[in-house]
């Protein structure tokens, strides 16, 4: 694209944006922080979700400070509902590396940034541009869409030639000034115009600089993995209208779950049931009524059913008890203990 065609775009773009441009919470901070937590909170998550937990989250802990004081299991129980939990610990511990090691202050270059766990190129280059609008690319799904389609990229975006070509494209287009609304702008023109399905080029306020011949196809990317299928079977255990949960140590680190069982019990059926994703596996979740005299105390503990709301629990398992405690109190097998 030649000089004058990039500054027409840019242009076209930006007009198109004021016009039309998203009102989102985090569009009216420069705050490090809240930016922050809304690019955590973004990551494979959609805008609609993320809005009520963003605003409660920052009612909780509205700073780096007030994040770093608060437990693990706080920040998990915050968190629960948007999944992908690994993203709230590595929030909470970029909050404790920014207020003991830089006494509280947040970085704006990109390689610094990047310094702080679970943070890549994207979010990096998102907080950099939004909270200090510096002159960098943004290349995350909505922008890689329009990117793709713009120069009519074939190649597969999750390659890593294509990821390399679409950072190029990305900063041969950024303006050296006023990079937070282009980004912002760019990022709503995939959302709202350069859609995955049926996109509306007709209104696209860019689509004279647009080579796809057919949008639709766009963007290419490699084959996905197969789906795995798992089972999973999981204990419940009532007594004196206290339950028994365990820790989890592995893909919900942190969070509370139903006991789980090695294999399933011979000759007795499961009372509950449910299927539920998991990347790029589905996961059956069978619950099965226990007698279980000898418990775990490094990892399990009884917990009173009227508090479980205070603790973090997946939603699968959440699920899972809010059917098994309601109504269902017939099927309960309890220990005396």
């Amino acid at each position: 694209m030649s000089l004058k065609n990039v500054r027409a775009f840019r242009r076209s773009l930006l007009d198109w944006y004021r016009r039309y441009g998203r009102d989102l919470p985090w569009r009216g901070t420069r705050d490090p922080y809240a930016i922050l937590v809304s690019e955590f909170m973004l990551q494979q998550t959609q805008v609609s979700t993320v809005i009520p937990y963003y605003n409660e989250w920052l009612y909780r802990f509205p700073d780096f400070a007030a994040l770093a004081r608060a437990s693990e299991n706080d920040v998990l129980h915050a968190w629960q509902g948007l999944g992908y939990y690994a993203r709230a610990r590595n929030l909470h511990a970029t909050a404790r590396a920014v207020v003991n090691r830089r006494h509280g202050r947040f970085p704006r270059s990109v390689e610094q940034i990047r310094q702080f766990p679970g943070i890549g190129k994207y979010t990096a280059h998102a907080v950099a541009s939004f909270a200090f609008n510096e002159s960098v690319p943004i290349v995350e799904s909505n922008t890689a869409r329009v990117f793709t389609r713009l120069f009519n990229f074939r190649k597969p975006i999750d390659s890593d030639m294509g990821r390399k070509r679409l950072w190029q494209n990305a900063a041969m287009l950024v303006p050296k000034a006023n990079a937070l609304t282009y980004n912002s702008a760019l990022i709503d023109l995939g959302a709202l115009v350069c859609v995955p399905r049926q996109p509306k080029c007709g209104v696209c306020p860019v689509k004279k600089f647009c080579r796809a011949k057919n949008p639709e196809t766009l963007p290419v990317r490699k084959s996905p993995p197969r789906t795995k299928r798992l089972i999973e079977n999981h204990s419940l255990i009532v007594s004196r209208s206290r339950i028994l949960l365990q820790k989890a140590d592995r893909r919900w680190r942190g969070l509370w779950i139903l006991p789980l069982l090695q294999k399933s019990p011979a000759n007795q059926q499961s009372i509950y049931k449910g299927i539920f994703p998991f990347t790029n596996h589905r996961i059956t979740l069978n619950v099965f009524a226990q007698r279980q005299h000898k418990i775990d105390r490094r990892l399990q503990r009884w917990i009173k059913i009227n508090s479980l709301e205070s603790i973090p629990i997946p939603s699968a398992h959440r699920r899972a008890l809010r059917h098994l405690l309601n109504g269902h109190r017939q099927n309960y097998m309890t220990v005396d203990r």
